[in-house]
C-alpha cells in the first residue's frame, strides 16, 4: 500500500487510506530500528528480549506487512509453498492409489519436521527486506541450512513427539468409544460415526485434538522467530512463547484462529491456495513478533 499525497479537498475515505498506510509504514520503520538483534555478519544478541503487549491492531498490520513482503519478493514465498503443495498432492495420491491411510501419518510427521525450516526461510526474507540486506536464494538457503546446526531441530523433535502422542491417544479414544462396535470398515461405512458412541468419540476427540493443537501453537508461535533472531536455547524459546500466549491469551488465540482459518481455506482448492496463504502468513508471523518486540523495547 503506497502513501498518497493529501490535499485540502480530499475525500475522507482517501484520508483513511493514507492514515492506514502511514501507520503501516511507521510500524515497519520501528521494526527495522528495534528488531536489529542480528548483525549482517550473523552475530546475534543473547537471551530473550523484552516483549511488549500485543494489541488487536497489530494482527491486521502484520497481515498487511506480510502481504507487502510477498508482493515484493514472491519467488521465495512461492518456492517454499511449492514444497507443501507438492507434498499434499503426493500424500493424497498415495493414499487414494494404495487405499492405505498410513501415508497420511508420514505426511503428518514429515510436514512438522520440515515446516519450521520453511518458516525460518520466510522470516529471513522479511528480515532482509526490513534492513535492506542483500537477498538471493543461496543466502536464504544458507540461513535455513545453518538452522540444522542450531536449536531448530530440537523444536522439530518436540513437535513430532507431540504428534506421535496424539496419534497414540487418538487410537485409544477410538478403541474406548467404538472398540466394542460391530466390525466395520470406518473408511467407507460412515454410519458408525452417527451412533451415540460415534458422536461422543468425535466430540471428545475434537476437544483433545484442539488442546494438542493449542499446545503446539503456544510453544512455537514466538519460539521460531526468537531462534532466528536471538541466540538462546530451544527450551527457553518455547517457555517464553508459552508464557507470552498465556499472558495475552485472547489476542493470541484470535491470531491462531485467523491463521488456522486462512490455512484451511487455502487447502480446499486442491492445496493451491497455499501458494499465497503460506508465504503471507509466514511473513506476517515474523512481523507480529517484530511488533511485539518493538513494543517491549519502547
Amino acid at each position: 500500500m503506497s502513501e498518497e499525497s493529501t490535499f485540502g479537498g480530499e475525500a475522507p475515505n482517501t484520508q483513511n487510506t493514507a492514515t492506514q498506510s502511514t501507520a503501516t509504514q511507521s510500524i515497519a520503520i520501528e521494526e527495522t530500528k528495534l528488531s536489529a538483534a542480528r548483525s549482517a555478519n550473523g552475530e546475534r544478541e543473547h537471551g530473550a528480549p523484552p516483549l511488549g503487549a500485543v494489541r488487536f491492531a497489530m494482527l491486521g498490520a502484520a497481515l498487511r506487512l506480510g502481504l507487502r513482503d510477498f508482493v515484493k519478493k514472491p519467488v521465495y514465498g512461492l518456492g517454499f509453498a511449492l514444497f507443501y503443495v507438492l507434498g499434499g498432492w503426493a500424500m493424497v495420491w498415495l493414499t487414494l492409489a494404495s487405499g492405505q491411510s498410513y501415508w497420511l501419518t508420514f505426511a503428518a510427521i514429515g510436514f512438522p519436521l520440515l515446516g519450521p525450516f520453511a518458516a525460518v526461510g520466510l522470516y529471513e526474507v522479511s528480515l532482509r527486506l526490513e534492513r535492506g540486506w542483500e537477498m538471493n536464494w543461496p543466502l536464504i538457503a544458507g540461513v535455513v541450512m545453518r538452522q540444522s546446526k542450531r536449536q531448530l531441530p530440537s523444536i522439530c523433535a518436540v513437535i513430532i513427539i507431540v504428534f506421535l502422542f496424539w496419534f497414540f491417544l487418538g487410537h485409544m479414544i477410538f478403541a474406548l468409544f467404538l472398540g466394542l462396535s460391530v466390525m466395520t470398515n470406518v473408511s467407507s461405512s460412515l454410519e458408525v460415526y452417527f451412533t451415540a458412541n460415534g458422536m461422543m468419540m468425535l466430540g471428545f476427540g475434537s476437544v483433545v485434538g484442539f488442546l494438542f493443537a493449542l499446545l503446539l501453537y503456544m510453544i512455537t508461535v514466538l519460539s521460531l522467530p526468537l531462534l532466528l533472531d536471538r541466540e538462546l536455547d530451544f527450551v527457553t524459546a518455547m517457555i517464553t512463547s508459552f508464557q507470552y500466549v498465556q499472558s495475552h491469551f485472547l489476542v493470541m488465540l484470535i491470531w491462531a484462529g485467523m491463521v488456522a482459518g486462512l490455512t484451511f481455506a487455502a487447502m480446499i482448492p486442491g492445496f493451491l491456495g497455499l501458494f499465497v496463504i503460506f508465504p503471507v502468513v509466514g511473513h506476517a508471523s515474523w512481523h507480529l513478533y517484530a511488533q511485539i518486540k518493538a513494543a517491549g523495547a519502547a
